[in-house]
């Protein structure tokens, strides 16, 4: 293929991928399936302002579950308008003696307390441990994909707000993945070096079976 033929080919591609940029926004329009790339659109004639006001981080969350905790979130599914704009939020509410059990996603975390006493930490790769206390005020960064956790370690229930550079983060938390399956116990045994009972605790707990 010749040099003329080239350019003409990278010019059409950069005019593609151009095209996509100059998209002041896009709704999220649930009547369609997600892409990779997020949901299809909203006709923007259909659209007020009120569908880029969410005021869902304004009530406290549930924390009666067994992890004293309340994720109140900000994300393509309950905030249409960030789909496809790289960013989304959460509040979390963390009961005394609560805990944000260790968890992952596929993008980074900036945890930002408001109220309380929390450690939070992640582990890296190389499974060093990077954890501290954080008051009011702090700010904390959890990288990409690693696992990580928060824990109110203080005397009255603790508020925090995370920011995440995706409008869908992709959450998984180790416990629930391990209870709320129907791998056979004795494989998770193996895998996970938990004896029987241990399994089959946290399966009744997560509605796993096997």
């Amino acid at each position: 293929m010749d040099l003329s033929k080239i350019f003409i080919i990278f010019s059409l591609m950069v005019s593609f991928t151009s095209a996509t940029s100059v998209i002041d926004f896009c709704v999220a329009d649930f009547n369609f399936p997600v892409t990779p790339a997020g949901y299809p659109c909203r006709n923007p004639a259909n659209l007020t302002v009120d569908d880029f006001v969410f005021s869902g981080l304004s009530v406290a969350g549930n924390t009666s579950n067994i992890f004293n905790v309340g994720v109140t979130a900000a994300f393509d599914l309950t905030f249409p308008a960030l789909n496809g704009l790289g960013i989304s939020l959460a509040r979390l509410d963390i009961g005394v003696g609560g805990v944000v059990p260790i968890h992952s996603h596929r993008v980074s975390e900036v945890i930002l307390m408001i109220e309380g006493t929390i450690i939070a930490g992640f582990i890296g790769s190389d499974n060093t441990a990077y954890y501290k206390t954080l008051n009011k005020g702090d700010i904390m960064i959890f990288p990409h994909t690693l696992l990580h956790f928060q824990v109110n370690v203080g005397d009255a229930p603790a508020l925090a707000f995370v920011s995440l550079n995706s409008a869908n983060p992709g959450f998984q938390f180790i416990t629930t993945s391990i209870g709320a399956n129907d791998l056979p116990t004795e494989i998770v045994q193996r895998i996970t070096l938990f004896d029987a009972a241990q399994v089959r605790r946290v399966k009744r707990l997560f509605g796993g079976t096997n």
